[in-house]
């Protein structure tokens, strides 16, 4: 196998990469990690600049800038900057529901799983699980819940549907998008809120090549992270009709979230958001040929995750697992501790940082 020309570098999408001098790949997390003297560096040359304009209890300045930004990349009317996503996606459903009290999530989903039943108790929501251990539900599991819904001694129908695209607690699986699609529509025909949680939409779309736009133009709302991968301390967008979210900011602040100042966050951001798109497929692609390298090399055993996006497992041959990742944090590949045999590894923008055949030599150099 000639490796080499197998492995020839996206040149012009790795020339692509942030400003960063450091070379070392976090093959953890979905950006880039920054300590706090890093993050107060960044900072500190935004603000040198003069463009930084602060905001006053999250409205104005860079915090709309940023607003107005993901707006236009989410292709919706309007946009507003929350604390975190936990709040966004609340409070799009909330909105979304209605008087009508039922949402349909994913059994798997961030709602349901990891917020402390904030929509039941705090906005007296009726979260429907659907689809357990699985990343997408169908239409048929919505028409049945619809219908169950509909059909009990006290007609309670449903107000909003939620989905999580790609899926956390599936390893970064994909909802099917042609699913999608079906339920976008069967929402719209029957009046129902859809909302989008899309944490980690701009990964997925770097992995299906399928535009941004071409997601949320089925949603009425769309959550993205501000920090998972754009890289700010903490932040999160909600974007949808500006009818509907005109108001929010006196909801955001009733719930807490109407922090004083957010320019630190929001700056950072909108520094990583400029160019993401262009730089994480140069990412994508500098991995895609590290992963088929290791998976040509018998030392390495490797596994996709199937309809997934920047996660993948990969293990070492005749190499203790614990002793391996200590010699490739010595390349310059920092992993998290392995489970067994195996290293749960993510792609980010770190990876944009070297040419593919730099990094295939750092896994083989870790051999010893």
């Amino acid at each position: 196998m000639q490796r080499r020309s197998f492995l020839a570098a996206p040149l012009a999408a790795w020339q692509l990469k942030a400003a960063e001098p450091e070379k070392r790949i976090y093959a953890f997390g979905d950006g880039i990690l920054h300590t706090p003297a890093e993050y107060s560096q960044l900072l500190a040359t935004l603000t040198a600049k003069g463009e930084v304009t602060p905001d006053n209890y999250s409205l104005g300045g860079v915090v709309e800038q940023v607003e107005t930004r993901m707006a236009a990349l989410l292709g919706k009317e309007a946009a507003v900057w929350l604390s975190t996503g936990t709040l966004a996606n609340h409070l799009a459903v909330r909105l979304l529901a209605g008087s009508r009290r039922r949402v349909l999530v994913q059994a798997e989903s961030h709602l349901m799983n990891d917020c402390g039943d904030c929509a039941e108790v705090l906005s007296g929501l009726h979260l429907v699980p659907l689809a357990p251990g699985k990343a997408t539900f169908t239409l048929a599991d919505v028409e049945r819940a619809a219908y169950e819904a509909s059909t009990g001694r006290v007609n309670t129908p449903i107000g909003a549907i939620q989905i999580e695209s790609p899926v956390r607690r599936k390893q970064g699986e994909r909802f099917d998008f042609e699913e999608m699609k079906k339920i976008a529509q069967w929402a719209r025909a029957h009046s129902v809120g859809l909302h989008l949680d899309g944490a980690r939409l701009f990964l997925e779309s770097g992995y299906t090549r399928r535009p941004v736009k071409e997601y949320t133009a089925l949603f009425d709302t769309v959550y993205v992270s501000m920090y998972k991968y754009f890289n700010a301390a903490s932040g999160a967008i909600l974007a949808g009709p500006k009818a509907l979210l005109a108001d929010l900011f006196q909801t955001r602040r009733m719930f807490g979230g109407g922090l004083p100042e957010v320019w630190p966050f929001a700056a950072v951001a909108l520094h990583y958001v400029n160019g993401f798109e262009q730089r994480f497929r140069g990412s994508v692609e500098t991995a895609e040929r590290v992963i088929a390298a290791l998976r040509a090399d018998s030392n390495f055993g490797v596994e996709a995750i199937p309809n997934g996006t920047n996660i993948f497992r990969m293990r070492v041959f005749n190499v203790n697992a614990p002793v391996y990742k200590l010699r490739l944090e010595d390349t310059g590949i920092s992993v998290h501790d392995p489970v067994g045999d195996w290293f749960a590894m993510q792609v980010n923008e770190t990876w944009n940082r070297l040419p593919p055949t730099e990094i295939y030599s750092r896994f083989r150099q870790a051999l010893g």
